[in-house]
């Protein structure tokens, strides 16, 4: 067929298709695309409202990343992504962020509008009849995304106080200059969110709905809030010459209701009775650190309140890669920070002191068991190291140190660094700077060089709540009380019971804390509420380990270990609050800017 042919029956078929077009009904131009879902047939559709739902619990705050908030405070130190932020270079123009340990100003009202689109369309869904768990599937959508907003709102007041508390969806007409709201009407309304969601949700959620928000979730989030909210920080004249201080904190009421509320919002969790402490009641000394490895490792437990699960696709390099040793594949973004380890206490519950000559000599040894389980020091048993490696240690004993070896040959002593160092053989840019690893939420079954983990990550797990419980009662002055319930945590860990009163109580309460809590995205929060930020940003330290060259030039078998500054960070009284992005400012002239800012 020649080109002038193929030219006619092309513009024949042409013809042929326009004929047939205009003879059909207007109803094919009405025809939505096969692969689209008109906004009309979303909010009608209780199955593609869910998937909304599913995408709004994705935009919390990001979870098992190489920036997790450990390393943006004495906990951790992070290869990159702490870097600039505990260097104070933060400013309305700049918020680092490298290693996503928080979403954005805009990120977060993004997903506030995703709520707020539900709730404007929730007559139009065709829900279904029926109950599931003993609530209808109105009534557990409408809690969930009630929940998830209180959530995100509690993330923007934690970071920058008081808030615009946006509940309506905004039009292109519509006025956008919102002032912020003040700090107290920002906790109210979290607060009555929470109850709105605690009455719609249920206790459990079973099957499929397992890992959505329940009521212990709403009750539990209420709890942390009330608690933060009575905390130094919002009833304290820290920035005294602020001249909106409504913005930042309480400027009345009375203080000690406060801590009442937080206490009475624990309590009710407590009561409950749906959760309790993974083997709260050991069976030996010897069984507590497995217990203890187990409830960060396994996917469900008697503890968890509200949790993420996480799939191997979600998790596609996760944070069992991040935290695992460069000499077993790992990438060892994430490690451990003196301060942090130096907290645990000594088996007898005595705190640990590297000015105590014994303690100094062998400083991983007589530790507590939340030591063993959560923390890769050196000579500690890991696990089987990858093919290459496992040559050179068949065992699997993490070595972060150098060995002094003498060689007869030269003359000279010669250096031998271990395998899990940043002069080691295998992938020495990914050795830790401290030479402490983290154990904790690793899966040590999993081959973190090549496999993801699943382990969950847990928002809200029991132990909290009896910490914030304890926390409330020691405020309010119910010492007895308070050590009760931060002696049940201790009797699980294998420690024995505090007896201290007053700012003794106190402090015991708050390291309790810091190790029972540790890497759960808490200690960036309570440096703040409690006003401790010159506490924790310092110069912070790792170890020095050496095996070193004894006079009959054998090299020693136990190391001699010693603390040395890694990285020298600093405090800036204006970072106990975010400043606002100078893009949020210039759009929104009702805007005030947090103390300090320029």
């Amino acid at each position: 067929m020649d080109m002038k042919s193929i030219a006619y029956h092309k513009r024949l078929l042409v013809w042929v298709l326009l004929i047939w077009m205009t003879a059909c009904t207007s109803d094919i131009l009405n025809t939505n695309p096969l692969n689209e879902f008109s906004e009309k047939d979303v909010w009608k559709d209780p199955a593609l409202v869910e998937l909304i739902i599913n995408r709004i619990y994705n935009e919390f705050d990001f979870v098992f990343t190489e920036g997790m908030k450990s390393g943006l405070v004495d906990e951790s130190n992070q290869t990159f992504a702490g870097l600039n932020f505990n260097f104070i270079e933060l400013s309305p123009d700049y918020l680092p962020n490298r290693g996503n340990s928080f979403r954005s100003w805009a990120q977060y009202y993004k997903t506030i509008r995703d709520c707020n689109l539900f709730f404007e369309h929730a007559d139009q869904i065709e829900w279904p009849d029926g109950t599931a768990d003993g609530k209808t599937l109105r009534e557990r959508m409408t809690g969930e995304v009630t929940f998830q907003r209180a959530f995100l709102y509690t993330y923007l007041v934690n970071y920058f106080g008081g808030v615009p508390l946006i509940t309506k969806v905004y039009g292109l007409n519509d006025d956008f200059l919102v002032p912020r709201n003040t700090y107290a009407e920002c906790i109210d309304f979290i607060v009555s969110e929470c109850d709105k969601a605690a009455a719609l949700l249920p206790e459990v959620q079973s099957g499929e709905n397992d890992g959505r928000a329940t009521k212990g979730a709403a009750l539990a989030l209420k709890a942390r809030v009330l608690l933060f909210a009575a905390s130094d920080l919002y009833n304290t004249p820290v920035f005294s010459s602020y001249p909106n201080p409504e913005l930042i904190g309480y400027t009345d009421g009375n203080r000690e209701a406060r801590w009442q509320a937080a206490k009475d919002a624990a309590k009710a969790v407590i009561d409950l009775q749906q959760y309790e402490l993974y083997k709260a009641d050991p069976e030996s000394p010897e069984a507590v650190s497995q217990n203890i490895i187990e409830l960060f490792t396994l996917k469900k437990t008697t503890e968890d309140i509200f949790v993420k699960y996480i799939n191997e696709l979600a998790d596609a390099r996760g944070f069992g890669r991040f935290s695992t040793p460069n000499g077993y594949g790992g990438t060892s973004t994430i490690s451990l920070l003196g301060e942090l380890v130096d907290s645990y206490e000594m088996a007898d519950g005595t705190k640990f002191s590297w000015n105590n000559p014994v303690h100094a000599k062998e400083p991983y040894k007589n530790r507590e068991p939340r030591f063993y389980a959560n923390v890769l020091y050196e000579g500690a048993v890991f696990k089987p190291r990858p093919a290459d490696a496992s040559v050179i240690d068949p065992i699997g004993v993490i070595q972060a140190g150098v060995w002094h070896r003498w060689d007869a040959a030269s003359g000279a002593v010669t250096e031998q660094w271990g395998l899990d160092t940043r002069r080691g053989p295998f992938a020495p840019h990914n050795g830790s700077y401290t030479g402490i690893y983290s154990r904790k939420m690793v899966d040590a079954s999993v081959n973190q060089q090549f496999d993801p983990q699943t382990v969950p990550w847990r928002y809200f797990r029991y132990a909290e709540v009896l910490l914030n419980y304890a926390e409330a009662c020691i405020e309010l002055g119910e010492e007895e009380e308070a050590r009760t319930y931060i002696n049940l945590i201790r009797k699980r860990a294998g420690l024995p019971g505090i007896t201290e009163s007053g700012e003794a109580l106190l402090a015991r309460y708050r390291n309790e804390r810091r190790i029972e809590l540790s890497l759960e995205d808490h200690r960036f929060y309570d440096v703040r509420r409690w006003v401790i930020g010159p506490e924790a940003y310092h110069p912070v330290h790792g170890v020095k380990i050496v095996y070193e060259l004894l006079a009959n030039r054998e090299t020693a078998t136990a190391p001699t270990i010693t603390p040395v500054v890694i990285e020298n960070r600093e405090w800036v009284k204006r970072t106990y609050f975010f400043p606002i992005p100078r893009s949020e400012m210039n759009k929104n002239k009702l805007l005030i800017q947090n103390p300090d800012y320029q």
